[in-house]
């Protein structure tokens, strides 16, 4: 195989150091379709490099610019890497209205990811992204993605809630929902702990092989305990901290219809 891609985004809470954890899995399942109900940054597609995918996420956004990719999107993005810049492409980006092409949209939320604080992803309650300025001495941005383009040309994104997925008996789901902290502003509904819920009797109802991660919260696993999901503890370092804390945290890996490796 050739080496994976790198993703286009950053991403605060990215999941490329697992994808080691993840492949000797999904490698024994490789012929059935990788669905993730909450793709992110895409660390773990690109990782995996499945043939056929399914790939979810409830921010409107980001699945408006991997569509552009899949398109042959090439930008025509802000380039100034200055505060005042970065505030400026910021509020035309809360304000821009139906008559603003998607391409536009996507420029837009790619410069804004790559500028802002530290691959934050943040709404307030008004759908208005509220990510500071990340002060970065130099700006690499991409102009096209061709790359990417092959690649995301077997795959289907789409923006939905996770119960609304077609989902069959023949997927491998790898579910990374927001994780069990007071951090819920990913999207403008926010994520909480009956969606934490609803999402593991979800996963818990399928008859795929499913993994799962989230914070290792007592909560989080007596609730994945209590559906018969197997716990396996792990020591996760993010790839991007939203403090910037790269400490090792306790999370935990949950299994269901297969079996646990080591």
């Amino acid at each position: 195989m050739t080496k994976p891609l790198d993703p286009p985004l950053k991403w605060a809470g990215g999941k490329r150091l697992l994808v080691p954890t993840l492949k000797p899995y999904y490698d024994k399942f490789r012929d059935r379709r990788l669905v993730e109900p909450f793709c992110g940054g895409l660390a773990v597609a690109l990782g995996l490099k499945p043939e056929r995918a399914l790939l979810n996420d409830v921010n409107p956004h980001l699945i408006n610019l991997y569509s552009c990719i899949q398109e042959g999107l090439t930008l025509n993005h802000p380039t100034e890497n200055t505060k005042e810049a970065y505030l400026h492409f910021r509020s035309e980006f809360n304000h821009v209205r139906g008559y603003v092409s998607r391409e536009r949209k996507a420029a837009l939320f790619y410069y804004l990811n790559q500028s802002g604080y530290r691959g934050l992803c943040r709404f307030n309650q008004s759908g208005g992204f509220n990510v500071p300025f990340g002060d970065r001495k130099k700006l690499k941005l991409d102009h096209d993605f061709i790359a990417l383009q092959n690649q995301f040309s077997l795959w289907l994104f789409t923006n939905a809630d996770f119960e609304n997925l077609n989902t069959t008996d023949n997927d491998f789901i790898y579910a990374d929902p927001p994780y069990d902290t007071p951090f819920t502003s990913y999207s403008q509904g926010g994520f909480d702990w009956r969606d934490q819920v609803r999402c593991a009797k979800w996963l818990a109802a399928k008859r795929c092989p499913v993994i799962a991660s989230n914070q290792a919260t007592d909560r989080i696993i007596k609730l994945y305990s209590e559906l018969d999901f197997e716990i396996q503890f792990i020591e996760a370092r993010r790839s991007i901290s939203c403090n910037g804390d790269r400490a090792k945290a306790k999370e935990i890996l949950a299994f269901k219809n297969l079996e646990v490796l080591g």
